[in-house]
C-alpha cells in the first residue's frame, strides 16, 4: 500500500472516531493509571494529585491528552491555570509523568482507534527544572556495593586528610547497611550517634522520618 494511502487512511479514521468513544478510553486509561501507582504504594492522595491536572487541562480544552498539544499546555498555565511557581512546576510534571504512562502502554492502541499520535505536551521549552525522573531506578547489584567498598576502604590511606577520609567511608557503609533514607535523617547524623560499644554490632541513633514518631532510635 503506498504510503499516501496509509496516511489517508489514518486521517479519515481520525476524522470519522466519535469524541464519546475517545473520552470513555480516556476515563479508562486514567483509572489503570491510578490502579498502577496503587500498586507501586502510594497514597490516595498522593494519587490524586497526580491525575488532577491531567483532568484540569483536558476539561479546560474539552479534549483528551492525546489531543493536548505543547501550545495548549503553555497557554493554560500562562492564563487561568497560572499559580504559583512551585505549584505550576509540580503540576506539569505530573502532568508529564502521566503521559510517559500513556506512551508506554497506549501509544500504539491510541493510533489504531483514533489515528492519534500519543506525545507529551511537555517539551524542552516548557519542562520545568529540577523534575523528577519518571523511569525506574535500578538499584546497584549487592556484588557492586561491596566491591564499591572495597576499593572505597583501600583507598582510604591516600588522602590528605585520612581521618576525614575515613570517617565518609563509616558513615556512608553505616547507612548503606542500616537502609537509613537519603535526606533529613542521614544528612543530620553525627560520628557520635553511632555507639560501638551497644551490643554485637553497636547501635546507630536514627532521628526525623525513619524513627516514625516514635523519638531517635
Amino acid at each position: 500500500m503506498p504510503l499516501a494511502d496509509v496516511f489517508t487512511l489514518h486521517g479519515r479514521r481520525s476524522a470519522s472516531s466519535d469524541p464519546a468513544d475517545e473520552q470513555a478510553f480516556f476515563l479508562d486509561v486514567l483509572a489503570e493509571y491510578q490502579w498502577a501507582r496503587d500498586a507501586v504504594g502510594l497514597m490516595p492522595g498522593t494519587i490524586d494529585k497526580l491525575v488532577k491536572p491531567v483532568i484540569e487541562l483536558c476539561d479546560h480544552y474539552a479534549t483528551v491528552p492525546w489531543r493536548i498539544e505543547p501550545k495548549h499546555l503553555d497557554r493554560y498555565f500562562a492564563g487561568v491555570g497560572k499559580r504559583a511557581r512551585s505549584t505550576v512546576r509540580a503540576k506539569i510534571t505530573n502532568i508529564d509523568g502521566f503521559y510517559a504512562f500513556l506512551e508506554q502502554r497506549y501509544a500504539g492502541e491510541i493510533s489504531r482507534l483514533f489515528g492519534a499520535v500519543v506525545e507529551s505536551p511537555v517539551d524542552p521549552f516548557n519542562r520545568p527544572r529540577h523534575r523528577g525522573d519518571f523511569g525506574l531506578r535500578v538499584p546497584p547489584s549487592q556484588r557492586a556495593m561491596t566491591d564499591f567498598f572495597a576499593r572505597w576502604r583501600k583507598a582510604l590511606p591516600a588522602p590528605r586528610k585520612e581521618a576525614v577520609a575515613c570517617r565518609d567511608y563509616v558513615m556512608a557503609k553505616i547507612a548503606y547497611l542500616s537502609g537509613v533514607r537519603a535526606g533529613p535523617p542521614s544528612c543530620a547524623a553525627w560520628v557520635s550517634d553511632v555507639h560501638w560499644e551497644s551490643g554485637q554490632w553497636g547501635r546507630f541513633i536514627v532521628e526525623g522520618k525513619d524513627a516514625r514518631g516514635l523519638g531517635p532510635r
